[in-house]
């Protein structure tokens, strides 16, 4: 469906800048400063450097949201000499201040103390969950289509907020790996004219539990077991499938995490949901009941099980770099945020699905989801502790025009993330932090307490008064004040009860299960048999089938011969559901730009042909790497990114052969495994390039390469017929042709299912 014109004017316009940026910036992103360093020591005093040109600190604007009238950069480190945190000046910082060179350290060594004292408290206590997070600064551009709905300021047409997303991982301390199969936090702080709102969701759009009494028993049964605190990040361990199995409510968020969903490929490429249903109020005070989602524009992608293992190990950090490279690399992530709306009917339910139990979606097919703004991640932090770690998102941190809804596990988290944020950041001015400050003005009343950075004014912080001239005064909703919808409550007993229709908690699994294309539910039934298998308690594998058999008696069968159980008697029959198309990943297109390309060198290599193929793909939108045996250029203007000793096939979208390069000086196993991995090997061929094109076929990526690589998948076992498997002399056919297979993101066809 076509978009509106101004939809269309706003999204061209942000390609315009996307492109120019691509242009201005460094084609391959990683760099650690904005300066090459050095070969010696500087030593001639200078100010700091300035930030890399991806990155964005937050606004200047002061602890009550008044402009500042600084540049971004006003809180860094100034001067160009070390001093104390008093802005003395300092002339050693390697030595203690001692009696005599061998002698005692000295008390009086306040320098020492300082540092000390600083780096002893330079840890806060970490999120209990989402605690592993990257982040990045952007742009929200409302496309004025929820006018209609909401009389919130930031989705009027034209309007532009600043905002600032984090994404996380659940289960996993900070130091834990970004691949592990988990659900991913969503958090979005947009810096509205009318104060701030978050939307803070999943990429899952439904959740194990449906009341916050329950969090703290999901939560504990995910985490590590406490006796070995093992295992990390992960939930294939029996306290969580002991809980799932017996609290089923658990049954539908654990079969999206079995899914794909579990395993994104990229933060570029995961959907968002609000998960809750929320209220928008719109000019007049009517009410619709809306659910959130954001929609990535580079669309839904995954990784396959062995490359997030692989990657657990190559690169932890595998998610986050992917995120900052991309928008140092100028290609901006893009996600379309949407809502589907409902009737705000007194009983809040839809097409017999209550609106009020987080553990159900609403299929797309019943309720369309309309876009009604463009988010544009734009900067990197310049700081990770001052923003992505400081941060603070909480739900009830509401503009007018949005409002919440009586979900009780929403209920939960209005009390849950304002207690934590006090915890963690050390009192109650936690939004006076750089990064939560809003960008509206502040006049609270509130006063005093830890970290107090404003300097409060007047004599009289209480309502009502007369000695500050009666100020703040109250607003009313013309004045854009919130006003709680006055929504009817229903006469009602004090009760520990759910409505009963909380009670079903199969169907909505089934339909997930009914909507995933083949490939997809071979993707589950592996998962399953895989967390299973790690599960010590056979009769905690046995619960599990019970309840799979409640979802689908193929699921339940095929997970049952992997543990080598039998299949449980059947029960109740499966729920008689309509399958969702929208759930699936597979079957659309979607654009190649940002995709990392891995082109394969050898130290022979024509460097003309090389910087032609390199100029393709940075002319289709691609990040281009160029693999060779050792770092050694192949030119001035033709660095070598990744060595074959150091990278694996789960770093790159899709390879390009550009020559098959024969043994390299360390492709031996005594000093790099790798060389093993190729039983026999060829004598004239880099083991280890072997090994990275035949994990690449088996991911099912896209490869193509120039004349010499036929020897190259020959040695790798690859039919080069097989579909998305290219072979030519033209490199720019080469880049084309793998353009093409990328916008359905892996060749699925090359690997059927068994029966299709």
């Amino acid at each position: 469906m076509d978009k509106p014109a101004p939809v269309k004017k706003i999204i061209d316009a942000l390609a315009d800048v996307a492109e120019a940026h691509r242009e201005e910036v460094r084609p391959t992103p990683g760099a650690p400063s904005s300066q090459p360093p050095s070969v010696a020591e500087p030593v001639e005093p200078r100010p700091p450097l300035p930030p890399k040109p991806d990155q964005q600190a937050p606004a200047g604007v002061t602890a009550t949201g008044r402009s500042a009238g600084a540049p971004t950069d006003a809180r860094a480190q100034n001067g160009g000499y070390l001093t104390t945190a008093q802005g003395t000046r300092v002339a050693d910082s390697d030595h203690s201040l001692k009696a005599g060179p061998r002698g005692p350290v000295l008390l009086q060594d306040h320098h020492l103390r300082e540092k000390i004292t600083h780096f002893d408290h330079e840890r806060i206590p970490e999120r209990v969950v989402h605690a592993r997070g990257a982040a990045a600064h952007g742009v929200f551009h409302g496309y004025g289509t929820a006018t209609a709905v909401s009389r919130a300021a930031f989705l009027a047409e034209g309007a532009q907020t600043p905002v600032f997303v984090r994404f996380s991982t659940v289960l996993g301390s900070r130091g834990s790996a970004d691949t592990v199969r988990d659900t991913r936090g969503f958090a979005t702080k947009f810096y509205t004219t009318e104060g701030v709102f978050d939307l803070v969701g999943n990429n899952i759009p439904v959740f194990f539990i449906q009341d916050a009494i329950k969090f703290p028993d999901v939560i504990h049964a995910g985490k590590p077991h406490p006796d070995r605190e093992i295992p990390q990040a992960q939930s294939a361990h029996d306290t969580f499938w002991d809980f799932v199995s017996l609290h089923t409510e658990a049954t539908h968020h654990t079969i999206w995490n079995m899914s794909d969903r579990g395993i994104p490929r990229s933060y570029r490429m995961m959907e968002g949901f609000g998960v809750h249903t929320f209220r928008l109020v719109d000019a007049d005070g009517a009410s619709t009941l809306v659910k959130f989602h954001w929609k990535p524009k580079a669309g839904v992608h995954s990784l396959v099980w062995e490359e997030a293992q692989l990657i657990g190990g190559l690169d932890p950090d595998f998610h986050r770099r992917d995120l900052a490279d991309a928008i140092e690399a100028g290609n901006f992530p893009q996600w379309e945020l949407g809502i589907q709306t409902f009737p705000d009917t007194p009983d809040q339910t839809f097409e017999g699905i209550d609106l009020l139990d987080p553990t159900k979606f609403v299929p797309e097919e019943l309720a369309p989801v309309r876009p009604i703004g463009l988010m544009t991640l734009n900067a990197n932090p310049t700081n990770f502790f001052a923003e992505t770690e400081q941060v603070a998102f909480h739900p009830g941190h509401l503009v007018p025009g949005i409002d919440v809804t009586d979900d009780p596990l929403l209920a939960g988290r209005l009390f849950s993330y304002l207690d934590t944020q006090i915890s963690r950041l050390g009192g109650p001015n936690f939004a006076q932090i750089p990064v939560n400050r809003t960008h509206a003005p502040v006049n609270d009343m509130l006063r005093d307490g830890f970290h107090q950075d404003a300097v409060h004014e007047g004599a009289a912080p209480y309502k009502p008064n007369s000695l500050d001239g009666g100020c703040p005064f109250f607003a009313g909703v013309g004045e854009h004040a919130f006003v709680e919808h006055p929504t009817p409550i229903a006469a009602a007993a004090k009760v520990r009860e759910a409505p009963a229709s909380f009670g079903d908690h199969f169907s909505q699994p089934r339909l997930f299960w009914l909507s995933l294309t083949p490939v997809e539910r071979e993707h589950v039934i592996a998962a399953y048999t895989f967390e299973l298998s790690k599960v010590y308690e056979q009769a905690i594998k046995e619960r599990v089938l019970t309840v799979l058999a409640r979802i689908d008696a193929q699921l339940c069968r095929e997970v049952a011969t992997g543990l080598g159980l039998p299949v449980p008697p059947t029960g109740t029959a499966p729920a008689d559901v309509a399958p969702s198309p929208a759930l699936s990943q597979l079957g659309g297109r979607w654009p190649a730009t940002g995709r990392v390309l891995g082109i394969v060198t050898a130290t022979t290599s024509n460097p003309d042909a090389v910087r032609g193929v390199r100029e393709a793909a940075l002319a289709a939108g691609l990040s281009p790497l160029l693999i060779g045996p050792t770092g050694a250029p192949l030119a001035d203007d033709l660095a070598v990114q990744r060595t074959l000793g150091a990278t694996r096939s789960v770093e790159f979208d899709a390879l390009l052969v550009a020559d098959a390069p024969a043994p390299g000086a360390d492709d031996r196993g005594a000093r790099d495994a790798k060389a093993g991995a190729v039983a026999g090997g060829r004598p004239t061929l880099d083991s280890r390039a072997v090994l990275l094109v035949n994990e690449a076929y088996r991911h099912a990526k896209p490869i193509a390469g120039l004349a010499d690589a036929r020897v190259l998948w020959a040695a790798a076992g690859i039919d080069p017929q097989a579909p998305g498997v290219f072979t030519g002399t033209d490199g720019a056919r080469a880049v084309s042709a793998l353009v093409e297979d990328l916008g359905t993101h892996r060749v699925w066809e090359r690997f059927p299912p068994a029966g299709h």
